[in-house]
């Protein structure tokens, strides 16, 4: 740590030098403009970048050597979350069919990204959305509404033998991937420019707490996903053979119902800042253990090429809860710091 002794010039008016170092680097001149911060825990941030406009910042790859459309998608989902607002794909020589496949993929599945130009041996994707118009809450919302449609459209299609429905809800996850990477992103370019933290009126200490419980959020949606699949394997077996008891569907649809209401309660508690509520919701959790240790022993009385599955259902509910659970403990632990 470099020390400096503040001096006090004119009677009133306090000044510390910069590191002529830091200075040098940055390429300050006399008489340039700085931008000082305040931030939450009173230190200050000086910045050469007094503007609210965001650094376009570039990734380049050369998909000559790449063959994998995988591993070229994961490569563009990172530069995405990554914080890159232009990203320009070459290759030696014509590109090849799966390139194109994989960024028109890239653009459908990302919230912003568009194709700007286009030839035949490159492709460049500029992002075309303010991170300032896209609130945090609103994400966080709109991923909560489909998470939990996904769960009760999931419990529907299993009690009326629905696959068609079942596999929309598998379907469905791709949105709550999207809106997570796009919460992952505006996490990215928040922590490097404070200048939009202020603008969006968000502390960075939120902007990490908000992306701790969208993941946990787009966890809880793997697990709806894990929920329909296992329902398709249920609803193939039982025209073989025969279907779930009605008591092993009912008890499916009450733990399910109580995994989402405790999954309601923790986003309620986190939209209205309640430490108490948040708490006791993380209480309700040991309820919905031992009601998921019932159903699981339920569904072992049924045959085995149903009861595997419906047992899967049954963990997956647990879990669901849990993690809803887990969004308590965040918002708890936030406002301790926050509010207490």
């Amino acid at each position: 740590m470099d020390i400096r002794k503040v001096q006090v010039t004119g009677g009133s008016s306090f000044v510390i030098t910069l590191p002529k170092e830091w200075a040098e680097s940055m390429h300050i001149q006399k008489n340039d403009p700085l931008g000082v911060y305040v931030q939450s825990d009173g230190t200050l941030l000086i910045t050469k970048n007094i503007t609210d406009t965001q650094v376009q910042r570039q990734k380049r790859f050369d998909t000559s050597a790449i063959s994998d459309p995988q591993y070229l998608f994961r490569l563009l989902i990172a530069s995405y979350i990554a914080g890159y607002s232009v990203i320009q794909i070459t290759n030696k020589g014509r590109l090849p069919p799966f390139v194109r496949m994989v960024v028109r993929d890239f653009a459908q599945m990302t919230i912003g990204f568009e194709v700007v130009e286009e030839s035949d041996s490159a492709i460049i994707l500029k992002d075309l959305l303010n991170p300032t118009e896209m609130p945090f809450d609103n994400s966080v919302k709109r991923m909560y509404v489909i998470v939990k449609n996904m769960y009760v459209d999931a419990v529907m299609a299993l009690e009326t033998s629905n696959i068609v429905l079942a596999k929309d809800v598998i379907a469905r996850d791709n949105d709550v991937d999207r809106l997570h990477w796009l919460i992952a992103r505006q996490t990215n370019i928040v922590l490097k420019n404070p200048n939009i933290a202020r603008k969006m009126g968000i502390s960075t200490g939120e902007v990490v707490n908000t992306y701790i419980i969208c993941r946990i959020i787009e966890r809880i949606g793997d697990h709806a996903v894990r929920v329909a699949e296992n329902g398709i394997k249920v609803i193939e077996c039982a025209a073989g053979s025969r279907p779930p008891g009605a008591k092993t569907v009912q008890a499916i649809k009450s733990v399910s119902a109580l995994s989402l209401s405790v999954f309601d309660r923790s986003i309620v508690s986190y939209f209205k800042s309640d430490i108490k509520a948040s708490n006791q919701n993380i209480e309700s959790v040991t309820e919905l253990e031992n009601r998921c240790e019932e159903l699981t022993a339920t569904a072992g009385e049924e045959p085995p090429e149903i009861g595997i599955p419906l047992r899967n259902i049954a963990e997956s509910l647990r879990r669901a809860g849990e993690y809803a659970g887990d969004i308590s403990e965040n918002v708890l632990n936030h406002l301790v710091e926050e509010k207490i």
